[in-house]
C-alpha cells in the first residue's frame, strides 16, 4: 500500500460556471481498465494497466484526494466494493483476485485462477457476502472469503468477458458472443442461455437495477436491451449508438466503434454508454430515448461509473486497446473525469400510455 501525495487535490462544483468536467488528480500512470464508487460513501476504486489499484475520496463539492493504492503483479481489469464499502475487490492478469480492506490498509489475495480474471463482483444474498471471479479460464469461482478454496465453481462455455450481477440475476457473456443468465440461487448451473442479440463480439453485459433484465454492448457500436422472462420479450430491442459518418457530406455512419461500458443510474434506472468513439450518452430505455450526449473526448472512454446517489457520474479517457499496440501512441490521453448530473439528464421521461 502507498499513500498518494496530499498536496494534490480537483474540485467538481455544481453551478452555471462549472459546466466543464473536473479532472481528478494523480491518475494512474496507464490505461484505465475500471472504475467503482462505495456504496456507502464517495469513494472510487480505479484499476489500471499501471498494475495498481488506487482508492480515491470526492468531497462534498467534489474535489478529490488519493488516499491509497495497492498492487497486483499484473494489469489490473476489474474492482468492485463489499456491501458495507469496508473492502475492495480487484482481479487481473496476473491470475489473481486481491482484496483491500479499508480500515486496516492491507491488500491480501483471496482468489486464484488459470488465466486472467476479466471480472469480479459482490454478491449480496440471504447467506451472506461471497466473491464471484470470471476468468479466460472459462470458469466462475465463487469464494467466501474465509476459505482459501473456492465454495462453488460455475464451467462456462467460453472465456468470461464481462459479467454483472443484481441479486438474485447474474449474467455473464463469453467469448463467441454466449450468453449466461443465472439464478443465484443456483449459481453453478444457468437459468438461461442464449446466444447474443448482437451479431458481434460481446464487450460488456449490464444488469437493470430492477433485476428483471440487461443490456448488452458489443464492438459494432450497438446496445440490445433484453428481458430475462419470456412474458417480457416484446420489450426486447436494439438500438445503434457510438458511430461516426465517412465525411460530413456523407451521413452513412459507416464508422463503427466498440460499446466499452454501460452503467445504470442506481435511483433512476437510465443508463450510461461510452465508446472507443470518444463519446458518452445518457439513455432511457423505457422510453426509448437518448437523454443527453457528452462532447466528444479526444480519446477513447473505456469504463464509466455512477455514486451511490447517481449524482457524480464517473468516466476514464484512456487508450481502450481496441487496434491492440499499434494504436498505443505517445501523447494519448489518460485521464479520469467526474460529471456533476443534473436531474434532467437521468431522469426518465414521462411517457404517457394510450
Amino acid at each position: 500500500m502507498a499513500f498518494f501525495s496530499a498536496s494534490s487535490s480537483s474540485t467538481l462544483v455544481n453551478n452555471t460556471n462549472a459546466e466543464k468536467d473536473i479532472e481528478v488528480a494523480d491518475p494512474p500512470t496507464d490505461s484505465i481498465s475500471s472504475v467503482s464508487f462505495s456504496p456507502t460513501a464517495d469513494y472510487l476504486a480505479v484499476g489500471s494497466w499501471d498494475n495498481n489499484v488506487r482508492i480515491y475520496e470526492v468531497g462534498a463539492n467534489g474535489q478529490t484526494q488519493g488516499k491509497a493504492m495497492y498492487p497486483h503483479q499484473g494489469p489490473v481489469l476489474s474492482v468492485c466494493w463489499n456491501k458495507d464499502g469496508t473492502k475492495i475487490l480487484s482481479g487481473g492478469a496476473d491470475n489473481a483476485g486481491r482484496m483491500f480492506d479499508v480500515t486496516t490498509g492491507q491488500a491480501t489475495q483471496v482468489a486464484q485462477h488459470d488465466a486472467p480474471i476479466r471480472v469480479v463482483r459482490w454478491i449480496e444474498s440471504p447467506q451472506g457476502g461471497v466473491l464471484a471471479t470470471g476468468s479466460w479460464d472459462k470458469t466462475i469461482k465463487y469464494w467466501d472469503l474465509r476459505q482459501s478454496n473456492p465454495v462453488s465453481v460455475a464451467q462456462l462455455p467460453e472465456r468470461c468477458y464481462t459479467m454483472d450481477v443484481v441479486y438474485p440475476l447474474m449474467v455473464v457473456g463469453t467469448a463467441e458472443r454466449h450468453i449466461q443468465v443465472f439464478n443465484l440461487a443456483n449459481p453453478t448451473t444457468p437459468f438461461k442461455t442464449l446466444v447474443s442479440p448482437l451479431k458481434w463480439q460481446t464487450r460488456v453485459v449490464s444488469c437493470f437495477p430492477s433485476a428483471n433484465g440487461f443490456a448488452v454492448g458489443s464492438i459494432e457500436g450497438r446496445v440490445a436491451i433484453q428481458y430475462v422472462e419470456e412474458k417480457d420479450a416484446s420489450n426486447n430491442f436494439s438500438f445503434k449508438c457510438h458511430r461516426r459518418d465517412q465525411s460530413p457530406t456523407t451521413k452513412d455512419q459507416s464508422l463503427v466503434y466498440a460499446v466499452n461500458d454501460i452503467s445504470f443510474h442506481p435511483v433512476h434506472g437510465t443508463f450510461s454508454t461510452c465508446g472507443s468513439d470518444g463519446t458518452i450518452n445518457f439513455w432511457d430505455k423505457d422510453a426509448r430515448t437518448r437523454l443527453k450526449s457528452f462532447e466528444p473526448a479526444p480519446g477513447p472512454v473505456p469504463c464509466t461509473a455512477f455514486n451511490r446517489s447517481g449524482t457524480i457520474f464517473a468516466y476514464a479517457l484512456s487508450y481502450d486497446w481496441s487496434k491492440g499496440h499499434s494504436g498505443m501512441t505517445p501523447g494519448h490521453p489518460n485521464k479520469l473525469m467526474l460529471h456533476a448530473c443534473k436531474d434532467e439528464e437521468v431522469k426518465r421521461k414521462t411517457t404517457t400510455k394510450r
